[in-house]
C-alpha cells in the first residue's frame, strides 16, 4: 500500500497537519533552551548567594571560637582562685596553730569536704626548708610519722637526687588515696616553689614534677599568726613553711573546656627554670588557634576546626544554595510549561515556587522576614523615606539572658518562646511596620518616618513605639515547661535617620542596643554618634595623660566636710581634676579608670598627697585647724613604697601627721588583707588616721575590718541617697552607724543631696556629713575666699573682747 500514490486533495489537507506536527517538535527544543539557560543563570545566583552566607557562617564560627576562648581562659582563671582561696583558708589554720599534726591536718581537709567540692585536687602538703644538716633529723621524724611515706625498705630517697644547702620538704600532708607525693620531693629543686614567694608573702601557681608526672601547683607562704610582715627580715623570721595543692591538670582542663564540644585547651607555663605544657586532649589538625596570656609565665591556647569556608562547608550555605537551586529549577520549569502550555504543571510549579520562595525570605521557626529580606526592605525604607523628606527608623529588639532559658527549659521551650514572642511583638504594631527575626533572639523593626492620623500626615516617633514594645514584652509568658509564668526582659537599640546603606542604619542600631544592655538592660537607647566614637576617644584619653603631669595638667578641688551637730567645717576631701588644653576638663570617671588601668595612678597619687598635705600645711599656719581627706588607690596600697610617701609628703609640708586622712575603699583593703593591714600600721604609727570609702559597698567582713587600723566608716551615695526612700536603706545606715559606734569609730555621710536626707543621717547619729546640699568641690582659691577667710574673720570676732 505504501507504493499507492497518494491522491493530491489527500495530500494538501494533510501537509499542514504535517508542519503542525513539526512546529510541535521544535518549539519544545526552544523553551528547553530557554529553561536551560535560566538554570544556568540559577545556579551562577545560587552559588554566588550561597558563598556570602558561607561567609557570614565563617565569620560567625570565627567569633563563637573567640567568646569560648575567652570564657575557657576565664574559667581556668577563676579554678586558679578557687585553688588559692582553698589555700588561703589551709594557710589560716596552720597559721593558728603551727605545732599542727598530721591527723589534725587531715580533720580540718575533711570537715571542709575538700576532695568533694575540688574533684582536681590530689592533696594538700605543708612544706617545710629543711637545711642540710637538719636532713637526718628530718628523716628520723619522718620514720615515724603515721603516713608512712618512705620507701618500702625504709630509705629516703630525695627527688630530684643531689646536695643542696637547703631543701623544701613535706611535712605534713593529706592526700587522696594511692595519690600522695613522695614525703622526698624538694618541691624547690622541682620548681614547684620559689623562694622569692617566701620573702614577698604572694601565693604562686607552677607545675611541678614527682616522679614521672607532671602537676600543678597553688601555693601560699604561711607566718606566725600576729607577726607584723613589712620588711624581708619579718617575712624571714615569721616563716613557717608553704601551703600547697597538688592538682592534675588534664581535670583543670576539662573542666574548662566541658561546655565547649571540640575545643581543645592547652595550658603552658615558660620561665628559665622550666618550660612545661597541658593539653585537655590531642590537638586537631589543622584547627585554629586562640591564646590568651594569664601572666606570671602562663599562656592558655584554645583549638578548634572551625566551619570550612567552602559552598558545602556550612549546614546554612548548603541549605542556601540547594533553595536556590530548587528555586532556579523551579523557575526554569516554570517557563518550560508555560512554554508547553501545560496549565497543570503551571500552576503546580508556582505553588512550589511560591512556598520556596517563601521559605528563602522568611524564617522557618516564626514566619517572620528573614535577615536576607529585612535588609532589602532596609534599603527600600530608606528609598522610600528620603522621598519624602522624613526619618525612618530600625529598632534593634534582643531577649536579655535568652540563654538561660535554653539552658534550664531546654530548646523546644526557648522555640516556643520566640514564636510568642514573635507574635506579641507583631500584634504592638502597626500593619505598615516591618518585622523580622535576624537570628537566634534577635529582632528586628523598621518604621516608616511618617504616617497618616485622620488625613494628616505626622512624624512617628520611635521612642513611642518602644515604649510600647517594653510594655507588652514585660507581661509574663506561659510555658507548659515552667512551673510559673515567665517573665523576659527586652533591649531595644534605635538608629534614626538617612544612611548610604540598610546596612549602616542597622549597625547603629545595633550599637544602641550593646549600650541599652551596659546601661543596665530590660531598657531602650537611642544611637548617638559619639557612642561610635567612644573608643576613639578613650584612646586620645590615654595619648593625652601621658604627658599631663608634665604639663602640669592636674590640679586638686577640695569638698569641704561638715559635723552634723552644729554644721561646722571639719575637714576637707582633696579631689583630682584634670584640665586639657585641648579637650577642656575631663570629669574623674573619665580619666581615673584609665590613671588605674595604666599604672599612672601610682605616679599621680604621689602628687596628689604632696600637693594636698602642701596646701593644708599653708592653710593651717593662717590658723585653720582642719583635717585633709587624701584617697589612696589600691595599686598604691601593694606597694611597699606608700609608707615611705607618706612620710615624705608630710615632712616636706609640715603637716601634722594628726591632720591627715588617707581614705581606702573596701575593695583594696580586701586585695591582700594580711599584707594591706601591714602597710596601713605602719601608716597609722606615724599619727595618720584611716577611713573606709565606700563603706558598704564591698564584700568585706567584721572578723577582716578588725584587722585594719580603721578611724572612720564613710557611708557611701548610695545608701545616703536612697536613705529617704528605702526603709532597707535607714536600717542599714543605722546599722552601720551603730557598727562604728561599737568600735570607737565615726562616720561620714557622702553625697548628702537635700534636707530630708540630713534630717534622718542627724537622727542616726551619723557625725559627719559632705555633699551638695553643702558645698560642691572648690578649687583652693575659691574654698580659702568663699569659706575659709570668713571662718578666720568670725573666729577673730568672737575672740576679739572689744566685740
Amino acid at each position: 500500500m505504501s507504493d499507492l500514490p497518494v491522491p493530491q486533495d489527500v495530500a494538501l489537507a494533510t501537509e499542514p497537519n504535517r508542519a503542525d506536527h513539526l512546529g510541535q517538535r521544535r518549539r519544545p527544543n526552544v523553551w528547553g533552551f530557554v529553561a536551560l539557560g535560566l538554570m544556568a543563570l540559577g545556579v551562577l545566583g545560587a552559588v554566588a548567594g550561597a558563598g556570602v552566607v558561607a561567609d557570614r557562617g565563617t565569620d560567625r564560627s570565627r567569633m563563637q571560637f573567640e567568646h569560648a576562648s575567652s570564657e575557657v581562659g576565664a574559667k581556668l582563671q577563676l579554678a586558679i582562685q578557687r585553688q588559692e582561696d582553698l589555700v588561703v583558708n589551709a594557710r589560716a589554720r596552720v597559721a593558728a596553730d603551727p605545732t599542727i599534726t598530721e591527723s589534725e591536718f587531715a580533720g580540718w581537709a575533711s570537715l571542709t569536704t575538700v576532695f568533694d567540692r575540688y574533684p582536681e585536687v590530689r592533696g594538700f602538703d605543708l612544706v617545710v626548708i629543711v637545711p642540710t644538716k637538719d636532713l637526718g633529723a628530718f628523716i628520723e621524724r619522718a620514720s615515724v610519722e603515721p603516713r608512712g611515706q618512705l620507701r618500702p625498705d625504709g630509705s629516703f630517697e630525695l627527688s630530684p637526687a643531689g646536695e643542696r644547702p637547703f631543701y623544701c620538704l613535706t611535712k605534713l600532708a593529706h592526700h587522696r588515696r594511692n595519690q600522695v607525693t613522695p614525703i622526698g620531693t624538694d618541691w624547690c629543686a622541682a620548681n614547684g616553689l620559689s623562694i622569692a614567694s617566701r620573702d614577698s608573702g604572694t601565693s604562686t601557681y607552677t607545675p611541678i614534677t614527682i616522679g614521672a608526672d607532671t602537676f600543678l601547683t597553688v601555693n601560699v607562704p604561711v607566718y606566725r599568726a600576729g607577726e607584723r610582715l613589712i620588711s624581708v627580715d619579718d617575712h624571714r623570721r615569721a616563716f613557717i613553711g608553704w601551703v600547697a595543692t597538688v592538682s592534675t591538670p588534664q581535670l583543670v582542663l576539662e573542666q574548662a573546656a566541658r561546655s565547649y564540644p571540640g575545643l581543645i585547651v592547652s595550658m603552658e607555663y615558660a620561665s628559665s627554670e622550666s618550660n612545661v605544657e597541658f593539653a585537655s586532649g590531642p590537638v586537631p589538625t589543622g584547627s585554629d588557634t586562640s591564646t590568651v596570656e594569664l601572666g606570671n609565665g602562663w599562656t592558655i591556647s584554645t583549638f578548634a576546626n572551625l566551619d570550612d569556608a567552602s559552598l558545602l562547608g556550612h549546614r546554612e550555605s548548603r541549605s542556601a544554595l540547594l533553595a536556590l537551586l530548587v528555586l532556579s529549577g523551579a523557575v526554569a520549569a516554570l517557563v518550560f510549561v508555560l512554554g508547553t502550555g501545560r496549565a497543570r504543571a503551571l500552576r503546580l510549579v508556582a505553588e512550589r515556587t511560591g512556598e520556596l520562595h517563601h521559605r528563602a525570605l522568611h524564617d522557618e521557626l516564626t514566619g517572620l522576614p528573614n535577615r536576607g529580606l529585612i535588609m532589602d526592605r532596609l534599603d527600600q525604607l530608606l528609598a522610600r523615606n528620603r522621598r519624602r523628606g522624613c526619618d525612618p527608623s530600625a529598632l534593634y529588639v534582643d531577649l536579655d539572658d535568652f540563654k538561660n532559658v535554653n539552658d534550664s527549659l531546654g530548646h523546644e521551650a526557648g522555640d516556643r518562646l520566640l514564636t510568642a514572642v514573635a507574635a506579641r511583638l507583631t500584634s504592638t504594631l502597626r500593619d505598615a511596620d516591618t518585622i523580622g527575626r535576624m537570628g537566634g533572639d534577635e529582632f528586628v523593626v523598621l518604621i516608616d518616618g511618617d504616617h497618616i492620623v485622620d488625613g494628616q500626615t505626622t512624624q512617628r516617633s520611635p521612642e513611642l513605639v518602644a515604649e510600647r514594645l517594653l510594655a507588652a514584652m514585660s507581661q509574663p509568658f506561659d510555658l507548659a515547661e515552667a512551673t510559673m509564668p515567665l517573665i523576659v526582659n527586652t533591649s531595644i537599640g534605635i538608629a534614626t535617620g538617612d544612611r548610604s546603606s540598610g546596612g549602616e542604619l542597622l549597625r547603629d542600631a545595633d550599637v544602641a542596643l550593646y549600650e541599652a544592655k551596659a546601661a543596665g538592660k530590660n531598657r531602650f537607647d537611642v544611637f548617638d554618634p559619639e557612642m561610635q566614637s567612644g573608643r576613639v576617644r578613650q584612646a586620645r584619653l590615654e595619648s593625652e595623660l601621658r604627658s599631663a603631669m608634665e604639663g602640669h595638667q592636674f590640679w586638686l578641688a577640695y569638698q569641704p566636710i561638715y559635723r552634723l551637730d552644729d554644721l561646722t567645717v571639719v575637714g576637707v576631701e582633696a579631689l583630682l581634676r584634670w584640665s586639657n588644653p585641648t579637650l577642656g576638663v575631663i570629669p574623674p570617671d573619665e580619666f581615673v579608670p584609665i590613671l588605674e588601668q595604666t599604672g599612672q595612678i601610682r605616679e599621680v597619687g604621689q602628687w596628689v598627697l604632696h600637693e594636698a598635705c602642701r596646701q593644708m600645711a599653708e592653710w593651717h599656719g593662717c590658723g585653720d585647724t582642719l583635717d585633709l581627706s587624701v584617697n589612696v588607690s589600691g595599686s598604691q596600697l601593694s606597694q611597699g613604697v606608700i609608707i615611705d610617701q607618706v612620710r615624705s609628703a608630710l615632712h616636706h609640708s609640715g603637716l601634722a601627721p594628726t591632720s591627715l586622712i588617707i581614705d581606702v575603699t573596701e575593695t583594696s583593703l580586701m586585695r591582700n588583707p594580711k599584707v594591706t593591714a601591714a602597710r596601713l600600721h605602719a601608716i597609722h604609727d606615724l599619727g595618720v588616721r584611716v577611713a573606709v570609702d565606700d563603706f558598704g559597698t564591698g564584700y568585706s567582713s567584721l572578723v577582716y575590718l578588725q584587722q585594719f587600723p580603721i578611724d572612720c566608716l564613710k557611708i557611701d551615695r548610695t545608701f545616703t541617697n536612697a536613705i529617704t526612700t528605702s526603709r532597707g536603706s535607714r536600717t542599714l545606715v543605722s546599722a552601720l552607724v551603730q557598727l562604728a559606734m561599737d568600735l570607737g569609730l565615726t562616720t561620714i555621710a557622702e553625697g548628702v543631696e537635700t534636707t530630708d536626707e540630713l534630717d534622718l543621717l542627724r537622727s542616726a547619729n551619723v557625725s559627719d556629713a559632705q555633699g551638695f546640699l553643702f558645698s560642691r568641690p572648690l578649687d583652693a582659691m575659691t574654698l580659702e575666699t568663699q569659706l575659709l577667710i570668713p571662718m578666720r574673720q568670725a573666729t577673730n570676732s568672737d575672740s576679739d573682747p572689744r566685740v
